[in-house]
This record gives C-alpha cells, structure tokens and sequence, in this order.
C-alpha cells in the first residue's frame, strides 16, 4: 500500500519562503511522474506542479517563477521550494501522483501552509 507523509509546512510572512517535503513508500516513486496539489477551505483540491520521470517540470501560472518542483528518487521524496509566497498560497498542501498517469494514491493528511503577517 503506497504511503505519503507531507511536511514542512508552517506559518509564514508574505515574502517568505518554505521547503515542502513529500516522502512516498509502498511503490515504484522513480518510475511515476508526481505532482503537488494544493486545497484551500471550500475549494476542490488544485494542481499546481508536476515533474516527469525525466524530470521535466510543469506549474500553474500563479505559482510559476515562485515555486520549483523537484525530486530525489533515491530517497524517494518529493520537494516543493516556495519562495516569494502570498497570502493566497495559505492551503494544505499534497503530493500523489501526475494525473493522467496511475490511478491516485490515497491521499495523505496534507502540510498547511499559512500565510499573513
């Protein structure tokens, strides 16, 4: 069963940055392209940015040039450097793989991200 722990997240001023983490067990990570989604309160979930296996990189216009998406397949961990981060980015963040792709893994808990000052 594939398991997916999201961390990093916390409360930052608008202008800061944060370092999201997404480690993924149970399945073959290097062999699937993955992604990033984002929820905030009443909204459907969101994707935001995805990597390929070779790694080629996608993003949502509003997050594109702030937001870079990597990954360590030896760790079998998924990043998210947030940089330059808004109000508007305040959501819970989570990783499951690109759509399109394999079916979605059960959804982690998510990493909140809260941004104000």
């Amino acid at each position: 069963q594939v398991q997916v722990k999201e961390s990093g997240g916390a409360l930052v001023q608008p202008g800061g940055s944060l370092r999201l983490s997404c480690s993924v067990s149970g399945t073959r990570f290097k062999q699937l392209p993955v992604a990033w989604y984002r929820q905030t309160a009443g909204m459907a979930r969101e994707l935001i940015a995805g990597i390929t296996v070779g790694y080629t990189t996608t993003y949502k216009d509003s997050v594109q040039e702030r937001f870079i998406i990597t990954r360590d397949n030896a760790r079998n961990t998924l990043y998210l450097q947030m940089n330059s981060l808004k109000p508007e980015d305040t959501a819970v963040y989570y990783c499951n793989v690109a759509p399109d792709s394999v079916p979605l893994w059960s959804w982690g808990q998510g990493t909140r991200v809260i941004v104000s000052s």
